[in-house]
């Protein structure tokens, strides 16, 4: 029989805020056991740092705006064709449960609070998936409202929003039918960085380590201190509740981690996601399959996730992975979000393991860095002459 699949998927989780991935701040001890018996893809990155369209991209594999997510508050159009739909032509039943965002919302409303979170996403607009439970958004990370395939009228559910949605797929998933692929997708550690994080103490700001390319003035560094001394205790949180979910579940299940986009968190005197910089596009990957093991510096975009499943869904498949279409990922934001502390302005980059290009939307270069010798990206390299030859290669791959 085809294996069983599952996608958990977070939000806001950088890459680099993993104990594996030798942050000192961190405390993950399930996802690093997940790492040391997985295949960890080192160098891979969202396709657009910013939610809806990171999650379009994820669940189609077509990016912004071919997938129709142009702007922030577009929803994934009706007869977009999903993971979920190709799945099933191969048999799979297909199930979504946790955080869906992008469903049309109520432009004027808060984004932070009940209208999103109670809002019901009508059944054609679930990506197709044979069971669906969850809520559009809202940022709720304690106490979220959940509805769907069996709820037809948002419920509230108490408990810390991670060990919620975590704990009902636990429960859920050994019952369905298989073969099955799922999604479980998370909100945290996204903010409000200052809300309760399931019986976790928020850190000691004065005691963490800061990268060190955390820059300006004395409040954007008390500010960073400020909001990872929570975002490090929903990090804490959360692992918590994917190892538990991560227990109910045989050792044969083929499992994805990740997370859509980053957090600056003070990275260049920049905070939230949406900016061309590793803080924000690089994202955790983890891949677990019987005998992985090891890192890979493949480039992988979270837009070929849904091409990873389809090869594991093939009969005989070759290989735990399909080969990489590229040497590079292209990254963009599409649409300038307005909302505070976004970036200003459309870009493309082209990212390699050792470099990366961010194009402007007029088509000029913006920032080139060598992240080899420079992996904080503290010297922007774009008008050195004697990067002028490479710079144009790259252009020639935007």
């Amino acid at each position: 029989m085809p294996p069983n699949i599952l996608w958990i998927d977070t939000t806001q989780w950088r890459a680099q805020a993993f104990g594996f991935a030798g942050d000192p701040n961190a405390r993950t001890p399930r996802i690093d056991r997940l790492a040391a018996g997985s295949l960890t893809l080192s160098e891979a990155v969202t396709p657009h740092p910013f939610g809806p369209f990171a999650r379009a991209a994820l669940l189609t594999g077509v990016t912004s705006p071919a997938n129709g997510v142009v702007d922030y508050y577009d929803p994934l159009p009706v007869g977009a064709r999903t993971v979920a739909h190709r799945m099933r032509d191969r048999g799979y039943f297909t199930a979504y449960m946790g955080k869906w965002h992008l469903a049309e919302r109520d432009r004027q409303a808060s984004l932070t609070g009940d209208v999103h979170a109670r809002m019901v996403v009508p059944e054609e607009r679930r990506g197709g998936f044979d069971f669906w439970e969850g809520f559009e958004g809202g940022f709720l990370l304690n106490n979220p409202w959940l509805h769907g395939t069996e709820i037809p009228e948002p419920v509230r559910v108490e408990g810390y929003q991670s060990d919620v949605v975590c704990g009902r797929a636990a429960r859920r998933l050994p019952t369905l039918p298989e073969p099955w692929f799922s999604v479980v997708s998370l909100e945290a550690p996204h903010p409000p960085y200052a809300a309760p994080a399931g019986g976790v103490a928020p850190r000691d700001p004065e005691s963490l380590f800061l990268r060190q390319n955390v820059q300006g003035t004395s409040e954007a560094v008390a500010r960073a201190r400020r909001e990872l001394s929570g975002y490090y205790a929903h990090g804490e949180a959360t692992d918590r509740a994917v190892g538990g979910l991560l227990d109910a579940l045989p050792g044969d299940t083929i499992i994805v981690f990740t997370s859509v986009h980053g957090d600056m968190h003070g990275s260049h005197g920049l905070f939230r996601k949406g900016w061309p910089h590793d803080e924000s596009i690089r994202v955790p990957l983890l891949v677990r399959y019987p005998g992985a093991g090891g890192v890979s510096h493949r480039p992988t975009s979270l837009d070929e996730l849904a091409g990873f499943a389809l090869h594991w869904a093939e009969p005989g498949a070759r290989g735990p992975l399909p080969e990489p279409a590229a040497n590079a990922c292209r990254v963009s934001m599409p649409s300038v979000v307005r909302l505070p502390d976004q970036c200003d302005r459309v870009w493309t980059a082209i990212r390699e393991p050792g470099r990366k290009l961010v194009i402007d939307g007029g088509g000029k270069p913006w920032l080139y860095f060598d992240l080899e010798r420079d992996p904080f990206e503290m010297r922007n390299l774009v008008d050195d002459p004697t990067r002028a030859a490479e710079i144009r290669g790259m252009l020639a791959q935007a």
